[in-house]
């Protein structure tokens, strides 16, 4: 994982904007591709669809995921990207407004690393993305390749 980027895989725009914007506010000026759901998200990952001929060894320093998407949901998504060989040690970041018990229960259950809800309030979603960036992408040792 060489890459310092961001893959957020978010469908909804507004809350695309205000993380990029959290992210920037805070200092981070790491690469961020977006993608909309499960499955542009493994396109992107493994390189097919429109993203054929990415260099799939770059893989990204961390991912932001979302739980309510389209076509394939976060859950499955989730669970497929742990049980593949290249992709079972991304650092994945569950990034929702659920408040449901059995969402955070199942994402960790299904190698979540961390489980954060998404502040309403846009100071306090500043403040959320900014610890999760600084201490995902500076302060925490990814596993050696």
């Amino acid at each position: 994982m060489s890459s310092r980027s961001i893959l957020l895989i978010e469908d909804n725009p507004d809350d695309v904007v205000l993380t990029l914007r959290a992210l920037q506010k805070n200092g981070l000026t790491n690469e961020v591709i977006v993608v909309r759901d499960g499955v542009e998200a493994l396109d992107y990952l493994h390189g097919r669809g429109s993203y054929l001929g990415r260099d799939v060894q770059q893989l990204p320093a961390l991912v932001l995921l979302d739980l309510k998407l389209p076509r394939l949901g976060g859950l499955d998504l989730l669970g497929q990207l742990r049980t593949d060989p290249q992709l079972h040690r991304l650092r994945v970041v569950v990034l929702t407004s659920s408040r449901e018990d059995e969402d955070i229960l199942t994402s960790y259950s299904q190698g979540a690393c961390s489980y954060i809800r998404k502040p309403v309030d846009f100071n306090d979603f500043l403040k959320a993305v900014g610890h999760l960036g600084v201490y995902w992408l500076v302060l925490n040792e990814p596993a050696p390749v």
